[in-house]
């Protein structure tokens, strides 16, 4: 059963006349607590038993340095439920010794949930103001390396590479780090392709993705208006799951869509479907995707022949009139092995 989790978040961040209301109106309920009769002891254990508000913690977060107005222009959307952070480390089943990339830490909400969980951070964010923000609200800790950079640039293997060495026992095969993020919906599809294909680095990949992306994304049904070459790409590098429908309540500021909770299990080389080339394996469904609606006789006649098409199609037992809707991540392999020996 998909779930949604919503909390009831305020509309906008506490202006300083707010904040100055607020805490006076905190200083009347303290000493209200002084004049009655409480079993604190009572009150510690229900206070333990509550799950973390992240947004508060959010908006000290934005306020410590002044106040930081999110960047429409970088998607930025902070997570204000501290309970959506911790559905993202338990999808990736995070715990005490792994290397976990955060892409786009923000605030730090899910930083904290992953430092706390005693993995190994690797975070990157583009955003200097943000950058300097985790500075300030992590310091020097060990187990966090800050990287200010953009992530569609940045050269993963080498900042993860020491850090995997280290934890790996010797004589034992290296160990896989992990990536949680919640990234900005406006770079998914290029966050998903940089990814997947690193099967030699990462085990499992969790985003936080808007939530009718993560299910055209997951959902490889042919003959479907959503189906689209980025299933095959998804398919071919990974065993995809949506776990969870997140609300669009839970961030700040609200986005105009949902988002969910995707898994996606990376497949080792080994898996990949027999391909001699991923890259022209992809050249090829792309370019089938480019006219979705065409026959494949005709999409993809800049590589063969109609006539070759036609005949690879019939070898491989598909009608040679099909259109790359009706094909599978199989279909599409024995296509493009019999077109590679023409």
């Amino acid at each position: 059963m998909l779930l949604s989790v919503r909390v009831a978040t305020r509309p906008s961040l506490p202006l300083p006349e707010e904040r100055r209301r607020a805490s006076s109106s905190r200083r009347v309920v303290l000493r209200a607590v002084h004049t009655t009769s409480v079993d604190e002891g009572a009150a510690s254990k229900e206070k333990k038993r509550r799950p973390t508000d992240d947004y508060h913690a959010t908006v000290r977060s934005l306020n410590s340095r002044g106040r930081h107005v999110p960047k429409k222009s970088l998607g930025q959307h902070y997570m204000l439920n501290s309970s959506v952070n911790e559905e993202l480390s338990s999808a990736a089943d995070v715990k005490e010794g792994d290397v976990v990339l955060e892409i786009g830490p923000g605030t730090g909400s899910l930083t904290s949930t992953l430092l706390n969980s005693g993995a190994t951070v690797v975070a990157v964010e583009k955003d200097p103001r943000m950058a300097a923000l985790i500075k300030d609200r992590f310091g020097c800790t060990e187990r966090l390396k800050l990287i200010q950079e953009d992530i569609t640039k940045c050269h993963i293997v080498s900042h993860l590479g020491p850090l995997l060495q280290n934890q790996t026992p010797e004589g034992q095969k290296q160990k896989f780090a992990k990536v949680v993020a919640n990234i900005p919906f406006n770079i998914s599809t290029e966050v998903v392709k940089l990814l997947l294909p690193m099967g030699n680095t990462f085990s499992d990949v969790v985003l936080l993705l808007q939530d009718e992306a993560a299910a055209r994304m997951v959902d490889a049904s042919v003959e479907t208006p959503e189906y689209r070459s980025i299933n095959i790409f998804v398919n071919f590098y990974s065993d995809p799951e949506y776990k969870l429908k997140v609300g669009r309540t839970n961030f700040f500021p609200q986005p105009k869509f949902d988002a969910a909770i995707v898994k996606f299990e990376l497949k080792q080389i080994s898996e990949y479907p027999p391909v001699a080339s991923p890259k022209s394996f992809f050249s090829m469904v792309n370019s089938a995707f480019f006219g979705k609606r065409k026959m494949l006789r005709k999409s993809l006649q800049h590589l063969c022949s109609p006539t070759e098409i036609e005949s690879a199609l019939d070898s491989v037992g598909l009608p040679i009139t099909s259109r790359p809707c009706e094909l599978t991540l199989d279909d599409f392999v024995r296509l493009h092995n019999n077109l590679v020996k023409l």
